[in-house]
């Protein structure tokens, strides 16, 4: 039986040599673990602001994405008539997607499918860069982030300068290690490092454009739907004077779906935001206390909760389009 093996080592070996590595850099030869930098707005690195590392992120994601498409296409058109491997994994996923959006939406699958399936997939491999390494913990070594008092540091408003005389900076391995000078500041002293890639859905203002897509999108399967009489659903008026107490029902309810539907963008920003963002947190901490090992335990949690995420937006998404195809007030008349 053939055992997985990478440069010739067995995967369990390597495992445990890569373990007493990091045992042997961080207790005995003391390399001090630095955090990545938290803060809730994405880190900027161009003077205009345009270029953050959440967006390196998206960008990158897209490029994986169209990775994907591409060796499902390679797969599709070898002749194969079932995909193996990876292509396979992918297709039967979107056979999933497509049974639900099929059991849900029944004649307007075909125009609501696209959107849900493409939404969970880039959520899902947006999400699952958390589980790279190097996203969030590879970067710039910013003193600029540390927070000490000038006046001690006699440099006040020169952070850098005051940083260099403040502190004592070592160098093992190309690694940095920060303390303070004689060992009495050594927590002014803690420094962050600003990573060259952050997960995008970290970031509150991705995570709002893709709710504003969902959102707006479902209105306009609903007008392609139902054409104008769609928007009966927001502003009712036709029983007004004829009913005037279901009338006046009526069209509170229709004020109510406007802020439902100004409601569903906030919900989607802050589950997504909320998870992922405090996942993030807690591998930076799990990391920092103990550097070694540890953290790996709970990357299968974030594997799971990336995942879960992804489906619940993408099938609230499929949900609220179907629920858009529909018209209420006919069967409500119908009622009255």
């Amino acid at each position: 039986m053939n055992k997985a093996r990478i440069l010739g080592i067995p995967n369990r070996y390597l495992v445990l040599l890569l373990i007493v590595i990091g045992i042997v850099l961080h207790y005995v030869i003391g390399i001090a673990v630095i955090a990545p930098h938290v803060q809730l707005p994405a880190e900027k690195f161009s003077s205009d602001g345009f270029l953050t590392n959440t967006l390196v992120a998206t960008l990158i994601a897209d490029v994986l994405i169209l990775l994907i498409a591409l060796g499902v296409y390679r797969a599709a058109g070898s002749g194969s008539l079932v995909p193996k491997g990876f292509s396979g994994a992918v297709e039967a996923f979107v056979e999933v997607l497509y049974n639900l959006t099929e059991s849900t939406a029944g004649k307007f699958t075909r125009l609501i499918f696209p959107w849900f399936a493409a939404i969970t997939m880039f959520v899902l491999v947006v999400n699952w860069m958390e589980l790279i390494p190097g996203v969030d913990s590879i970067g710039l070594f910013q003193p600029s982030h540390v927070h000490y008092e000038d006046e001690a540091a006699g440099h006040a408003g020169d952070d850098h300068a005051a940083f260099d005389e403040y502190c004592t900076q070592t160098t093992v391995l190309g690694m940095v290690s920060v303390g303070g000078a004689g060992g009495d500041h050594d927590g002014e002293c803690s420094a962050a490092v600003v990573p060259f890639v952050r997960v995008a859905s970290t970031d509150l203002n991705f995570t709002a454009a893709l709710a504003v897509v969902s959102v707006v999108m479902t209105q306009v399967i609903g007008v392609r739907a139902l054409g104008m009489g769609y928007f009966q659903k927001f502003w009712y008026t036709k029983t007004l004077f004829d009913k005037p107490v279901f009338g006046v029902i009526d069209f509170a309810v229709g004020l109510l779906e406007i802020v439902a539907e100004i409601a569903k963008v906030l919900s989607f920003s802050f589950r997504l935001f909320g998870n992922i963002f405090a996942g993030s947190v807690l591998l930076f901490v799990i990391g920092s206390l103990v550097p070694v090992f540890a953290q790996s335990l709970f990357l299968m949690l974030e594997f799971f909760v990336g995942a879960i995420q992804a489906i619940v937006f993408g099938m609230l998404t499929m949900v609220f389009m179907s629920q858009a195809t529909q018209s209420h007030h006919e069967e409500g008349e119908e009622h009255h």
